[in-house]
């Protein structure tokens, strides 16, 4: 029997779990090759064989991976991985109506990148019934406060493939678009979520959302959802360190991971406990903390382990798991159950934005659009989509040049 790559390891834990690749399948292949090319000569063969097993975009169907997710910074990454290609499908919108503006030849080059994508896992999607092979598109970050540009967005990219779930905010307006797109039977994922509140709103936006399109008839039986925790954003990304700062608590890195993992716990429990057909989604997982004798560990999975969740992995943390593999442990499956040390608890809930984030009604609806982490990633999403942006204003100037 072949040896388990890591996360064929971890999908053993809990066989309803599901790995997701973090990124645009088309990288996959060059991708793997790079991984393998760089492996220690020992490794190689073996490593050789898991990444063919994790994902071959010419056979789904036989793959670890059930889905795809990605975001405007991997979606960029995606395009100058083979520029030369883009810019002639660029070039290309360009040349078919010379008058329409950058943005619009944006728009339909974020489409195209979507519409590929999707076309790679719509086989998986049709064997296994909706189940399995979807892909995540994302609403244009820089109106995640504007809801009506929002849902035209998520209607305009449903309409291009069946397997495709939408992503959309964790923001006030986000939530009355997960509404309407759940009416409307079309499935999301939501994004930009860290705290309970959030995931509280997201449930209730897909209860009544789901409950006017069964009132209206619609076949919700391929339906799906999932609800992101973008994890490891939350304690690098938020106000965690600098409260515990002022208030003279030393926070160490494993006490940043048990508030990520804390707050992933109750949601967890939260999300099985609506009986929706939701999953919660972990996302920006990161290796650590270090263990006192020096080894290399990742909690986001091996605390986690055992629970009925999607994994969403990019390349480089997959390429960070496989360094450490030695290190870790085994994934017991009761892992997720595992309790926060009371000393470490005592020390979070000194803390606002913990306390916050861990209560359903720790934050009004209001408050989601100033959460430290959500503006954070907001802008950090909205530049890749300018870098973008400029990419197609490039291919305008290079065709004015001649």
């Amino acid at each position: 029997m072949p040896e388990l790559h890591v996360l064929e390891k971890l999908q053993a834990a809990n066989p309803q779990a599901e790995i997701w690749w973090d990124s645009a399948p088309m990288v996959y292949t060059a991708w793997a090759e790079r991984v393998v090319a760089a492996a220690p000569a020992e490794k190689r063969e073996r490593w050789r064989a898991q990444l063919a097993r994790l994902f071959n975009p010419a056979d789904p169907q036989r793959n670890l991976f059930r889905g795809v997710t990605t975001n405007p910074p991997l979606s960029l990454a995606a395009l100058r991985q083979d520029l030369d290609r883009w810019r002639e499908i660029v070039r290309g919108f360009i040349r078919e109506d010379p008058a329409q503006g950058v943005e619009a030849v944006f728009w339909r080059t974020y489409r195209e990148i979507i519409r590929q994508g999707a076309r790679f896992m719509r086989p998986l999607w049709e064997t296994s019934g909706g189940r399995y092979g979807v892909l995540c598109a994302q609403v244009d970050p820089r109106d995640c406060f504007d809801e009506q540009r929002m849902l035209a967005q998520a209607l305009d990219l449903a309409g291009l493939a069946p397997n495709l779930l939408i992503k959309v905010p964790g923001t006030r307006e986000g939530y009355r678009v997960i509404e309407e797109l759940a009416a409307r039977g079309i499935g999301v994922n939501n994004t930009l979520s860290f705290t309970l509140p959030q995931f509280a709103a997201c449930l209730e936006a897909l209860d009544r959302g789901l409950a006017r399109a069964r009132d209206a008839g619609i076949d919700l039986t391929r339906f799906r959802a999932v609800i992101t925790h973008m994890s490891g954003r939350y304690g690098r990304l938020g106000d965690l360190a600098a409260q515990a700062e002022a208030r003279g608590i030393l926070l160490e890195e494993a006490d940043l991971r048990w508030a990520e993992l804390a707050i992933f716990r109750r949601a967890y429990r939260l999300v099985r406990g609506r009986g929706l057909p939701v999953k919660l989604l972990i996302s920006s997982m990161c290796i650590g903390p270090c263990t006192a004798d020096g080894s290399r560990a990742s909690w986001h999975v091996e605390k986690t382990a055992g629970a009925d969740v999607v994994y969403a992995c990019p390349p480089p943390f997959i390429e960070a798991l496989m360094a450490i593999e030695d290190d870790l442990g085994p994934f017991r499956p009761d892992a997720v159950e595992e309790d926060v040390p009371r000393g470490t608890l005592a020390k979070l809930e000194r803390l606002p934005y913990f306390t916050e984030a861990c209560e359903p009604d720790g934050l009004a609806p209001e408050q989601f659009n100033r959460h430290a982490a959500l503006i954070a990633t907001a802008a950090e999403f909205a530049r890749a989509t300018r870098l973008t942006v400029d990419f197609v204003a490039q291919q305008f100037e290079a065709l004015r040049a001649g």
